[in-house]
């Protein structure tokens, strides 16, 4: 698909005054070079079917890794600190499976680092950005602004729910903590939305379920994730 008509069908998306930041403080990291990745399993081009975007619980993620120095931007607090940031959008292929690595990452586009830079309050991983490029973005688009400027335009149009007043609530489900973003983003049902926790119960991660052009569109089992009547636990970072 061209990039006029992405931006074409994303644009019925965001509506004017729907647009809410995410309630944190980020301060961008300066970004020299950009990280090297190499690919972790075999090219697989096949047709786009739709798409999936991948929402992280920061304070899980950072749970055991507030030391580290690879995920410091992220997990130390200098930078500010994260609730939902972005893992990345993936493009969606039949049978349950996705098209990925779709060019050798030495012969991608150049990501360079005033691109990195600029998403690293969306996505606050230099190696993380680097990655999700060269894996997902190569399959769906030429230029790395591109398939950014498409992940920040669903980004941007996002509410995101008070999911530390909600973590407090007793007996939290997984419905529950779906029903809330689909509740907080009017034209994406809980059908829409992938729910996956850890093997401990805790939550990790959001899935938005889109088709082809964009529109929210139900979830398959994988992408789903934990069923309404699970048991359900959110780590607040304290």
């Amino acid at each position: 698909m061209k990039q006029a008509a992405y931006l074409i069908a994303l644009s019925a998306l965001v509506l004017p005054g729907q647009l809410a930041a995410q309630a944190y403080q980020c301060r961008a990291p300066g970004v020299s070079s950009v990280p090297q990745v190499s690919s972790d399993s075999r090219p697989r081009n096949m047709p786009v079917t739709g798409y999936t975007m991948a929402l992280s619980w920061s304070p899980e993620f950072c749970k055991p890794r507030a030391d580290s120095r690879s995920h410091k931007v992220q997990c130390s607090g200098d930078n500010g600190r994260f609730g939902l940031v972005v893992h990345g959008l993936w493009p969606q292929g039949a049978n349950g499976r996705w098209p990925q690595w779709c060019k050798a990452p030495g012969t991608v586009s150049a990501l360079t680092p005033q691109e990195v830079r600029r998403n690293m309050c969306m996505m606050p991983s230099a190696r993380l950005v680097a990655r999700q490029w060269a894996k997902h973005g190569s399959c769906m688009v030429k230029r790395p602004a591109t398939y950014f400027k498409v992940t920040r335009i669903l980004w941007d149009s996002y509410r995101i729910p008070d999911y530390d007043r909600i973590s407090r609530e007793d007996g939290l489900t997984a419905g529950r903590i779906r029903k809330a973003f689909a509740d907080a983003n009017p034209g994406i049902s809980a059908s829409a939305v992938g729910v996956k926790l850890n093997q401990r119960g805790w939550l990790q991660e959001l899935r938005v379920c889109y088709g082809k052009r964009f529109r929210p569109t139900r979830c398959d089992a994988n992408r789903f994730g934990a069923r309404d009547g699970v048991k359900a636990k959110i780590w607040r970072g304290l």
